[in-house]
């Protein structure tokens, strides 16, 4: 005969089976770990002061729609098959050739009246990167980033020898005359006949970056910018800089950063992410919100970022009341947004 002690003994095993199946019946599971999704792409436009009663209505459709052609021209790269780095440059492409945003020909003026474009890229599986800055007839600025990468040779290049390289590599390029917009242009003379130089209104804030995630497991970072609104000549924000606006690495994240680039590039914002996530085994979320919300704010530092980890997880903190950003993963419908009040997904 067998003991009830046989069976008593049996009773921890049959509470955790029964435990197992309540779980998976009610659509949890033990171990919350999932597959990553097979591609997801972010992008961004830029961050400052938005608010909804300082952008008529046209104006908002007109940035939501440019996100969308930006975000679904990168989506169809990766839906594709194409690489997290081709994805990356065909939604830039599009954002630096919509006058709206600040970047290509959307780009603000410096102090000399000139337009000046910086641009980097990095991809996440051997760590390549390339970047320009201080171009000023590079049609896609991103585009001789990739060139300055795909070389090899150097990372950064400036001025007249990113320009002369951008030719020999067949980059396209235009007079400066092409990148003439009135509304920037009006804010130009605003500001020189004020000389109230850190008046940077809402148009003439922001960068554009897209980060991606492709069906090969590869992350890509890229971001372009025409600078900070009446800067100096010769200056360099954080866009052109890696590991301060664009970092990627397969091991952690891609990032794209916009904002007060001066601080940004003191903080190495996009490699403090990395790191983080790397050495203090942060996640994507943990970190990206101590660096915007906590780290840059505190020294009074507006902007936020764009990033994505290798598990396909999306994170867009920003610490101004607004940021032109959008998003999509495979199988589910995109998600573009301006205001703070917005859901992110």
């Amino acid at each position: 005969m067998i003991s009830i002690h046989f069976f008593s003994s049996f009773r921890p095993l049959v509470a955790a089976v029964l435990l197992i199946t309540v779980l998976n019946v009610s659509g949890q599971s033990v171990n919350e770990k999932t597959d990553p999704p097979a591609y997801v792409l972010v992008i961004h436009g830029g961050a400052g002061a938005m608010e909804r009663s300082g952008m008529t209505a046209e104006a908002e459709a007109a940035y939501r729609n440019g996100l969308m052609k930006a975000l679904l021209a990168g989506e169809d790269v990766l839906k594709n098959g194409g690489t997290s780095i081709d994805a990356v440059i065909a939604s830039i492409k599009m954002m630096e050739d919509n006058p709206l945003f600040n970047a290509g020909k959307g780009a603000v003026y410096n102090e000399n009246g000139e337009i000046a474009h910086d641009a980097s890229i990095m991809e996440g599986k051997e760590g390549r990167a390339g970047a320009v800055g201080a171009t000023h007839i590079i049609r896609n600025p991103i585009t001789a980033a990739k060139a300055v990468m795909d070389d090899g040779r150097h990372v950064f290049l400036v001025g007249t020898g990113a320009e002369k390289f951008a030719i020999s590599a067949d980059v396209d390029t235009v007079s400066p005359a092409y990148f003439f917009t009135q509304n920037r242009w009006d804010n130009y003379e605003k500001t020189r006949k004020t000389h109230l130089e850190r008046e940077f209104p809402l148009d003439s804030k922001g960068t554009v970056g897209a980060v991606a995630l492709d069906l090969y497991g590869n992350l890509a970072a890229g971001t372009s910018t025409g600078g900070m609104h009446y800067k100096r000549e010769g200056r360099l924000g954080d866009s052109p800089v890696i590991g301060a606006g664009t970092w990627a690495d397969n091991r952690s994240c891609a990032v794209s950063a916009t904002g007060h680039g001066e601080f940004f590039i003191r903080m190495a914002v996009a490699h403090d992410l990395h790191a983080r996530m790397v050495y203090a085994h942060q996640s994507l979320q943990q970190a990206s919100n101590e660096l915007v919300m906590d780290q840059l704010k505190q020294r009074d530092a507006g902007g936020g970022l764009i990033a994505l980890d290798k598990d396909g997880n999306i994170a867009m903190p920003f610490n101004t009341s607004g940021m032109f950003r959008a998003s999509v993963k495979a199988g589910e419908q995109p998600f573009v947004a301006i205001y703070a009040e917005e859901e992110s997904k």
